[in-house]
């Protein structure tokens, strides 16, 4: 990331991080303890070592500190004493699970309750002065076919999600409520600027690999065996990792930072990143081989898996996205990596923390 030389950038301030054991998390404090900044660090549970220890290690070694503090993203007024006097909020603790019971309970409620609460109690104390939401690029657009039905040559910031629900892509669903529930929210009051992040699919090595993350899952089932059969050509955007923390810096430092940011390096496939796994790692795991058609998923694909409904498979295998990230790069900064660069180094980590084991 290329960072503008302003030294509002690098001066040490207290900053509120929710959701501080997550994937993205992970790396945004390990940002911030880099430039010796004092996160607050918003947890379900601060007396539960085993989650922390791998911020633990972060700061050991990096010059900034970390406070924990027990936060509830349901429970109002949760997050009053891990705010208190920080400059900066970013809000990225939201559910990510795909395969849910209830979606109302389960995604919507804490995704758009939570984020309700965050920035309410924002409101509620004097030193914030700016707010970073870690939003989705499904909130742009629900299925891979809205991408064809806008008629652009690329989806940008612009755009919103119309077209998921509770019953259709609930994840996709609940991301885009929580941030129309943020921008209402910010409407109310002047006293900070609301920015949102808004990640393509994102992948890469984790600070902790044992961070729960249907990246990793994905990962894991292209090591296991679950597609050796074939993979259905989803096309997704993806990023990495390290860029969307690199995001979040800038939309928390850069002063003229504003609006929604949408972050992805590249236009891609779930066949392309089987393929570059098999070129990496050759013939050590059972990565897919074939694309499996389209008529073939949309039959079966509901037998094998209950999130892969007809509706969701004719919406989304076979067709592209595409993603405009220009403002991300003109206005914060953003250098992406190449994606065989990301792909490569979570898997290997994945092998080097006996996640996924050779055959």
């Amino acid at each position: 990331m290329v960072i503008s030389n302003r030294s509002t950038f690098m001066s040490p301030r207290q900053v509120m991080v929710s959701g501080a054991t997550g994937y993205v998390a992970g790396w945004l404090i390990k940002r911030l303890l880099e430039a010796g900044h004092h996160v607050h660090a918003a947890v379900r549970d601060p007396a539960n070592k085993q989650k922390l220890a791998h911020l633990e290690a972060l700061q050991a070694d990096l010059p900034g500190n970390i406070t924990y503090f027990a936060a509830d993203l349901l429970v109002e007024g949760s997050y009053a004493e891990a705010m208190a006097d920080c400059e900066i909020v970013c809000h990225t603790a939201s559910p990510f699970s795909l395969r849910v019971k209830d979606a109302q309970r389960e995604l919507v409620d804490p995704a758009k309750l939570g984020t309700r609460n965050v920035l309410e109690q924002a409101k509620r104390t004097s030193s914030v002065r700016r707010v970073v939401v870690t939003s989705s690029y499904v909130a742009v657009f629900g299925d891979n076919a809205d991408f064809l039905a806008s008629g652009k040559p690329f989806l940008s910031e612009d755009d919103w999600n119309t077209t998921s629900s509770l019953t259709h892509q609930p994840y996709s669903f609940s991301k885009t409520e929580a941030e129309r529930e943020a921008w209402k929210i910010a409407q109310t009051q002047d006293q900070w600027r609301l920015v949102t992040v808004n990640p393509a699919f994102v992948m890469g090595p984790g600070i902790s690999p044992y961070a729960t993350s249907e990246s990793f899952n994905f990962m894991t089932q292209l090591a296991d065996g679950t597609f050796k059969s074939g993979i259905p050509n989803f096309g997704v955007g993806l990023v990495d990792v390290r860029e969307v923390a690199d995001a979040h810096l800038g939309a928390a430092f850069i002063p003229e930072a504003e609006g929604r940011y949408l972050i992805s390096a590249e236009n891609s496939s779930f066949p392309e990143i089987a393929q570059i796994l098999r070129d990496q790692f050759g013939d050590d795991f059972p990565f897919p081989k074939r694309i499996i058609p389209k008529a073939l998923i949309w039959l079966i694909g509901p037998l094998i898996d209950k999130t892969l409904s007809r509706r969701v498979l004719a919406r989304n295998v076979g067709y592209p996205v595409k993603i405009d990230n220009r403002k991300s790069i003109r206005e914060l900064g953003i250098t992406y990596r190449p994606l065989e660069e990301t792909v490569t180094q979570m898997f290997q980590q994945l092998i080097d923390e006996g996640i996924v084991v050779p055959s």
